[in-house]
Formats: C-alpha cells, structure tokens, sequence
C-alpha cells in the first residue's frame, strides 16, 4: 500500500463540464478551494510533488508544520468554528483500497461530488478517484439542475453527497448510470429518499456514520433496519463502554482510518486509548451487530433530570412523511433545566405544527415549547444544518 496520495496516470478531473489537465509546478500547503480549477490545479502540484497539503477558503494555522506523508482537512462545523483535522495520507489510502474491492469499482466507473473541495466528504471522492486511476467529476460550481445535466451527460456512475445535495437535485432526468451512492454528513430522511431512488433507480444508497476524525465507521445497506445507521465498516471495530440500562454507552473506534490528531481547535469529548478513540457520542450495538446512535455528548441536555439526545429525535422526525429537514435545540428553564425547541423546514403551517406535537405525545416523547418554521432553512455550505445560525434564529442553545 502506498503511503502518500497520487495522481493514477489514467485519471481524468473535471471541474464542472471542464477537464482539468495535469500541472508541474511547485507545491504549497494552503490549496485555496475557490476557484474549483486552481483548487485542482493546487492538488496537482502537491500530488506530483508528494507534498503534504490542507484544501481551504482560509489559511489554516500550523499548515508549516505537516509531514510530507500528511495533509489536513476540516471538520464539518455544524455547532461553531470548524477544527482543522491532521491526517496521514495513509489513512485514507486504506479506505481508497477498500472501497475499490467492497464496492467492485472499475476502470469504468467515474466518481462525481457535489461539494466543494474544502469540504471532507467532497475532497475525499476527488482524491479516492484520482488516487485509483478513475474520472472525477467535481460539480460545486453547477446549480442542482446543470448538476444533474453533467451526471447524466457524463454518465457518472459513483457519487458522493450529503442528504440535502441529494435532494436538490431536480426529478425529471433519470440518472440511469448512477449505480453507487455513498451519502454522509446527516439523516437521509424518508422523502429525500424516495426522491434519489425514483431519480437514480440502479443506484445502491448507501447511507455512512463517521466523522472528519474517524473517517467510516458504519455503513448501511437496504437490509439496515429502521433506526440504526449500520454495520461497522470494514475493519472497524467498536466498543460500547459503561452501557446503561438500555445498552447506550460511550462508542469507542479502532480502525486504519483514524485522524492523527488536531491542528487546529480542540474537542474536551475526543480521547484516546491506546489504538482506540472516541469523540464521546453514544449509542448501542444490537444483537446483529448494528449500530444505532443516541447522540454526541456535545449536545447532551436535561430536561426535569432526563438526559436528552438531540440527534435521536431529530433521526426521529426524519422519518416522517413531509419531514426534509429539522433540528432539535434547547432553551434553559429554571424549572426544569431545559425545554425543547424544534426547528422544521418550511413556511409557517399551523396544522402540520399541531399534528406533530400530537406525534410527540402519541410517542411519549418530550414534548417540545415551540415547533418553529424556517424557510429557508439553514444550511452550512457543507450541506449540514448551521446550528449557530438556527440557534440564534429561534434563541436557543447548541
């Protein structure tokens, strides 16, 4: 196994409907992301020179300091101040490998992103595909519609998306040559499922939990049942520890995939032991090996002394008919700790507010103060939900 990235002699990059020619030249560490072009331009010249290198729109702190076998990305930013992630390249080689076997890709098969490449997700499709030898296509800088054009006139066959990319993509073109779809960064919900399946009706989804620190950590398939987000990817393992009464404990991570450490920013949940890492998110494993998740412990709240989950609920509503989108926040009470504030895309409508706080009863769950309507709902350009900005449209906390 290689330990540096490379640039495959057969690979093609385009960037939008342009193909991207390979370049020499000197290398630097800070690769801007825009425009889409120089940013491959710039990842070229770090290939060729086997250089260590961070893809961002802002100059991150201590690049002058990266190994020539390592690079660094960003995490996703959803709760503040995105935290500068130091990685060697290796780690993700690994996954590269193993994707191309798991998945049975070919010298036929093009890899597009919708993202930009500041984005982890994004920039990882691009440089899994120029490191295996195949065509990427990088399409940030196309509205949903000439995204969906190039898809098709590219005949694109591999794609990398978060929940909300895929579901801007417009119905009307079916995308028949779209036979994998790898979705991260949040809940697909039912509709936007529903949605990417009538427009991609040959494409195996599946959805995978991770972060910028770990990388995969499970995957689900069309076997995973409701409620959980899958099966630990390969060579993964993971450790539920000091469950509770129902199972829930601290996950801790081992694997090949796992982030050196950070460059820049901090988390007091993230830990290590020995090979094993964790970023205090809790969840529990069924008896067929399953995943299901609680929550990170980041956005852990109490409410009348019950530990509440965010994540959990909003996975929840995720599933229900009409739901694109939510977040679920809080706002202090002194009575109570805290009380619950939900956050649903789309134009104020009373009826759909009522129904869903009856859905809360019905399930006994903790019933929310207010169900809030935003449209345009906040999105981070990443694709996941701004939580700041939510927070502060609604006046709670993240």
């Amino acid at each position: 196994m290689l330990s540096r990235f490379q640039r495959h002699p057969d690979a093609r990059a385009f960037a939008g409907r342009e193909e991207v020619l390979r370049t020499d030249g000197p290398a630097t560490a800070h690769i801007p992301a825009h425009p889409l072009a120089k940013a491959f331009d710039g990842l070229d010249k770090a290939l060729g020179n086997r250089s260590p290198f961070c893809v961002s729109d802002t100059l991150p702190p201590n690049l002058g300091t990266l190994a020539p076998d390592h690079f660094a990305t960003l995490t996703g930013g959803t709760s503040g101040t995105p935290k500068v992630i130091l990685r060697t390249q290796k780690s993700w080689i690994s996954s590269f490998e193993t994707n191309a076997a798991h998945f049975a890709y070919t010298s036929k098969d093009s890899i597009a992103v919708l993202g930009a490449l500041s984005h982890s997700l994004a920039l990882y499709g691009v440089l899994e595909g120029l490191h295996l030898g195949l065509t990427v296509h990088a399409l940030s800088p196309l509205k949903p519609t000439s995204q969906s054009d190039t898809l098709h006139s590219a005949r694109c066959t591999v794609l990398y998306a978060t929940p909300t990319q895929l579901r801007l993509l417009p119905t009307g073109k079916t995308l028949s040559h779209v036979r994998l779809i790898l979705c991260g960064g949040g809940t697909l919900s039912g509709a936007t499922r529903t949605h990417i399946t009538s427009l991609c009706p040959n494409a195996a989804i599946h959805v995978f939990y991770g972060a910028a620190e770990t990388s995969f950590i499970t995957l689900s398939d069309d076997q995973t049942p409701t409620g959980s987000v899958g099966r630990p990817y390969p060579h993964v393992e993971i450790s539920v520890r000091d469950p509770d009464d129902t199972g829930a404990g601290t996950l801790w991570v081992r694997s090949p995939y796992l982030f050196e450490s950070y460059l820049h920013g901090d988390s007091s949940h993230t830990q290590r032991e020995g090979d094993w890492l964790t970023l205090g998110e809790v969840g529990r494993l069924d008896n067929e090996g399953y995943l299901h998740l609680r929550g990170r412990a980041g956005r852990v709240f109490n409410i009348s002394d019950k530990t509440v989950y965010p994540e959990e609920i909003e996975a929840h509503l995720m599933s229900l008919e009409g739901i694109i989108q939510c977040a679920v926040l809080a706002r202090p009470d002194p009575m109570r700790g805290h009380h619950l504030i939900v956050a649903v895309e789309g134009t104020e409508n009373t009826d759909r507010r009522a129904a869903l706080l009856n859905h809360f009863k019905e399930h006994h769950m903790a019933l929310p103060r207010e169900v809030v309507f935003l449209a345009p709902f906040p999105i981070l350009p990443s694709g996941k939900p701004d939580l700041v900005r939510i927070a502060a449209l609604t006046g709670s906390t993240v």
